[in-house]
């Protein structure tokens, strides 16, 4: 029986298992995706395939169970990560049609090192006029397709279009173990040349996995820019313990992705400074918004982080609007989607320094922060900000095990704090800066305490945003 304490009210997570990368992301006739990393045996096995929901508002989700199975030579070991593209009147209503990219895992038997051989990275396609059934799989490119000196570490297709042609960033590690990113380039999606491969200009991690090309406007000139974003493995621990040693964040590009050989790792930025936050996916809607999912979890397998008795583990992040920082092109501001604010209820201001909520599903802002600022939740997790740090502490009981991350972002000015159950995403400075977590919270209400000084500071709780998957 999966226990409830801590089950969100608006965040997407699993009925049941495991859930990780978020996949697939788009708005495919009007309604949102989110395909996702799944194991719904968790902790017992099983397969690794994908789950799926929709939504028409980016906050209550449908959860409609798996979308691929595992279930071919060419990914028996995994269905791993991809993305979606739309394809525009293709589909056979004449309306449009949803092209999945993924990576087939494949795991030979022997004595192998599956880094340089054993291991089978298939991109696989599959299509879907209606986003819930969906066509045979057809491979696209083996490990044979890719260049020589890549090891058997390729995958995570991205796709996106430019120029008048279709794209897709893989992920990769060569035989020497550095990480890179190859870009391949399609007039029809299914035919793939190698365009170009973009590689560091110094030592950054032996695998880039989770690979994105984020194009933003900045201005109403238009001025466009781009960025790689993606996860580098192998790189120093964030903690004193030898955890958080996986990193999640993007560099600036002097150019496009398209044209691009290197990437300078002195330009690198974090997404979030955090506990958990792994593999974000960035699609572009309808109305044009660049948005922002991300695995509030990580792959550390000595930093899962969650009560022993829970069956389930880890949910996506709310979605997030992404712009060019106008103070500074190089860095991306993040933001909730307007739509979250459609779920707050009555507004309570704070009173001698303190807010005390009914629940475990707020939405916190302070505004016109002046010096040295502190915010507290339950007498448990502290975000204060002292000079130019900013720092998310948690004590080690709701944290299990979570203790101390700082990121120099000028100190606080002002602070956004969406707590939903078992899960705090908090927004500094307008979204220069984010920390997301997950605690474990034990009171019945919620305590806040501030302690500094600031123009205003007031709460909302949070209705619930639909239905349960567990309790569907």
């Amino acid at each position: 029986m999966t226990d409830k304490t801590w089950r969100m009210g608006f965040h997407l997570m699993p009925p049941s298992g495991w859930i990780n990368d978020p996949n697939g992301l788009c708005q495919f006739r009007g309604v949102y995706h989110a395909f996702f990393q799944y194991s719904p045996d968790w902790p017992n096995g099983g397969e690794r395939c994908w789950g799926h929901a929709t939504s028409t508002n980016l906050v209550s989700w449908d959860y409609h169970d798996v979308a691929i199975h595992q279930d071919t030579p060419e990914d028996a070991n995994g269905a791993y990560s991809g993305s979606t593209f739309i394809e525009r009147g293709a589909a056979a209503d004449g309306g449009d049609r949803m092209r999945i990219y993924y990576t087939g895992n494949v795991k030979h038997p022997g004595d192998y090192d599956y880094i340089n051989e054993g291991r089978g990275a298939n991109e696989i396609t599959v299509t879907s006029d209606d986003g819930m059934h969906f066509s045979p799989k057809q491979v696209l490119l083996r490990n044979a397709d890719y260049p020589a000196y890549c090891s058997c570490h390729v995958r995570d297709p991205k796709l996106w279009e430019q120029r008048g042609e279709l794209h897709m960033a893989l992920g990769a590690r060569d035989r020497d173990s550095h990480g890179l990113a190859l870009i391949y380039s399609s007039t029809d999606g299914i035919d793939w040349r190698l365009r170009t491969a973009i590689r560091p200009t110094d030592d950054f991690g032996f695998m880039w996995e989770c690979p994105d090309v984020i194009r933003l406007v900045e201005g109403a000139d238009g001025q466009r820019h781009e960025f790689l974003g993606f996860c580098p493995q192998g790189m120093p621990a964030k903690d004193d313990d030898g955890r958080g040693t996986s990193w999640a964040g993007y560099l600036p590009l002097s150019g496009t992705a398209i044209d691009a050989t290197t990437a300078d790792p002195a330009l690198w930025r974090e997404w979030d400074g955090g506990f958990d936050f792994y593999a974000p996916q960035t699609f572009v809607d309808d109305a044009g918004r660049t948005l922002l999912i991300a695995w509030v979890g990580m792959p550390d397998e000595d930093f899962m982080g969650q009560p022993e008795q829970l069956d389930w583990i880890h949910s996506l992040s709310v979605p997030r609007t992404l712009e060019v920082d106008p103070k500074d092109p190089t860095r991306i501001m993040q933001w909730p989607v307007g739509e979250v604010d459609a779920l707050r209820q009555e507004a309570t201001e704070a009173q001698d320094g303190q807010l005390s909520l009914p629940c475990h599903r707020a939405d916190i802002e302070v505004e016109g922060v002046q010096g040295d600022f502190a915010l507290t939740l339950d007498g448990a997790l502290t975000i204060s900000g002292s000079g130019d740090s900013v720092t998310l502490s948690l004590d080690a009981a709701t944290g299990c095990g979570r203790g101390a991350r700082s990121i120099a972002c000028g100190g606080i000015e002002s602070l956004r704090v969406l707590v939903d159950e078992s899960i705090v995403e908090v927004f500094v400075n307008g979204g220069r800066a984010t920390f997301t977590t997950r605690w474990f919270p034990t009171a019945d209400k919620l305590d806040v305490r501030l302690e500094g000084s600031c123009a205003s500071a007031r709460a909302w709780t949070m209705a619930k945003a639909g239905t349960d998957p567990y309790e569907g």
